[in-house]
């Protein structure tokens, strides 16, 4: 994605910015160009008709259409609302963003405040973005499988066996799979009824890619988690939910950011599917708790 659409990422703008920020990487160049200018100055193009923004551009009005479309709105006119809306919330004197960007000789302090905004910042986006019908569709998969696989490398690996451990409290039966090799031995044995999950930020990782194929011409309904809803993992997935797509920097890789969003993903999945199952949620919880207490007990003597 070329720089100066990144740049706008830090400009204030609530589920737009968290449209722009999520589909940019999917746009072609001229319509990251209409991205650009619509986010740097939403009171300069709320002005513009479409033909107006396309001048200023140099793309067509086609194009600004597309845009508006893929950034959710029906077309032109309906962005043009919303800019005109985010021009006076820009307007109303309200402090802007900090910069996120970590430089070796920030202090303690400073480290704390930029990851402290950029955490509120991910969750925030993430929560914009995520389609809660798709959301709703992987819990209710997730509450009747007889068993759910989920599949990630790394620090989604970690994610992943967040997700299992959650699942297990509950009394469902779930495994998380980080060694590619078991991934796809213990997909071929998934049929309909199981769910399997790919956790990726970046939605091109073949050793995830891999099981999910698998599960997926097994018949198990597929689910993605990733920052890149047009990768190559969304085509074997019946649902995709998708996370931000913070930018990364030196100090700051793109698995600390992406982990945030997936983890927020994985507590939304976990709290549906306790709701859906809280007749034997509950008690399976209480039973865990119970079996722990012991441990967590002072003990005097």
């Amino acid at each position: 994605m070329p720089q100066d659409v990144k740049e706008i990422f830090g400009s204030p703008g609530g589920s737009l910015a968290a449209k722009v920020r999520t589909l940019a990487p999917s746009m072609t160049r001229s319509m990251q160009r209409v991205a650009e200018a619509v986010a740097n100055d939403p009171a300069g193009c709320a002005a513009l008709t479409v033909t107006g923004v396309a001048e200023l551009t140099g793309t067509s009005e086609a194009t600004v259409v597309r845009t508006a479309r893929l950034l959710g709105y029906p077309g032109y006119r309906d962005l043009r609302l919303a800019l005109a809306g985010l021009a006076a919330q820009q307007q109303s004197g309200r402090a802007p963003s900090i910069t996120t960007d970590i430089a070796v000789d920030d202090s303690i302090a400073d480290v704390v405040t930029k990851l402290a905004y950029e955490e509120q910042q991910t969750l925030a986006d993430t929560a914009a973005g995520l389609d809660t019908v798709q959301l709703g569709a992987a819990v209710t998969a997730l509450a009747a499988a007889r068993r759910t696989d989920v599949y990630g490398i790394g620090a989604s690996g970690l994610v992943a066996q967040d997700l299992t451990q959650k699942l297990l409290r509950i009394g469902l039966i779930a495994h998380a799979h980080s060694d590619p090799h078991l991934a796809v031995t213990n997909a071929v044995q998934l049929r309909a009824g199981d769910v399997a999950i790919a956790i990726t930020h970046s939605g091109s990782t073949g050793d995830v890619i891999e099981p999910l194929r698998v599960a997926f011409e097994r018949g198990a309904t597929t689910v993605a988690i990733t920052g890149r809803p047009d990768s190559p993992v969304t085509q074997y997935a019946d649902h995709v939910l998708t996370t931000s797509t913070s930018r990364e920097t030196e100090l700051r890789p793109a698995a600390m950011s992406s982990r945030t969003s997936q983890l927020l993903v994985v507590d939304c999945l976990f709290v549906g599917v306790a709701q859906r199952t809280y007749e034997s949620a509950a008690p399976a919880l209480a039973a865990s708790y119970e079996a722990l207490a012991h441990r967590h007990r002072s003990t005097s003597r």
